[in-house]
């Protein structure tokens, strides 16, 4: 996860590279990737993922999707809530792999991992009551229908909920922020993973992202009402909330 200040969201269907790219630069930086996301958010992802679980569970969940599951950190947040089956998706094996590793030493058997396609999802429609995905959508070729296919597989009154990072608004707080994310994370990225261009993806496809209204049109046009949203980190992130019709 990062932010920059750079040129304003261009509109742009989905992400900035395609999906093989983007898999095999998350396959390289799995073993730094949980300790870049807490140097990078000074340890507030986890909050951040600890909101998205209680909005997804609502007032009960049985069933839920974390899409996009990653080291797994929100799909464990949503088991240690009670949630009695939680499915973690993801397209890279070594993130699932280094997830299963996590879920193994916190006692967590409940959590079955899978790897898929976002855009293709191995699911029947109306399957889940709720679906998470924590910096993920970003990533995806195109964040429309993959809300859409996020939508189907949710039943009717369940939960679509998406944690991700916004485009910073411009202002001197947020150019230094945006600087800081710009220079001072790939740097330190490149120390920690070995692999700097992953950290200088990062921030480009958070400046190329929707931003948060934009993404409250995506989730209506896919058929969820009630969409909202609430902003963390001074407006950094962003967590949206939708329920299927």
């Amino acid at each position: 996860m990062a932010e920059a200040i750079g040129p304003e969201p261009a509109g742009a269907p989905g992400a900035l590279r395609p999906p093989d790219d983007i898999q095999s630069m998350f396959d390289g930086i799995v073993g730094s990737y949980d300790v870049m996301n807490r140097l990078m958010t000074g340890g507030m992802d986890l909050a951040w993922r600890r909101a998205a679980a209680r909005a997804a569970i609502g007032a009960g969940a049985e069933r839920v999707l974390d899409l996009a599951t990653g080291t797994g950190d929100l799909a464990l947040e949503l088991a240690r809530r009670g949630v009695p089956i939680v499915i973690g998706l993801d397209f890279s094996q070594e993130m699932l792999h280094a997830a299963s590793d996590k879920l193994r030493q916190a006692g967590v058997p409940t959590i079955r991992l899978s790897r898929g396609d976002a855009m293709r999802l191995p699911f029947a429609s109306d399957t889940f009551d709720a679906l998470t995905v924590g910096f993920g959508l970003r990533n995806m070729p195109d964040y429309g229908d993959a809300i859409v296919e996020m939508a189907r597989v949710v039943k009717p009154g369940g939960r679509v909920v998406i944690l991700e990072m916004s485009p910073l608004q411009r202002s001197i707080f947020n150019t230094a922020v945006g600087l800081y994310f710009e220079r001072i994370v790939p740097l330190v990225g490149g120390l920690v993973s070995g692999d700097r261009d992953a950290y200088r993806y990062l921030p480009n496809s958070v400046s190329a992202f929707p931003p948060p209204e934009r993404l409250v049109e995506l989730m209506r046009d896919a058929g969820l009402r009630n969409v909202r949203f609430e902003r963390f980190a001074l407006g950094t992130v962003a967590l949206h909330i939708g329920i299927k019709r």
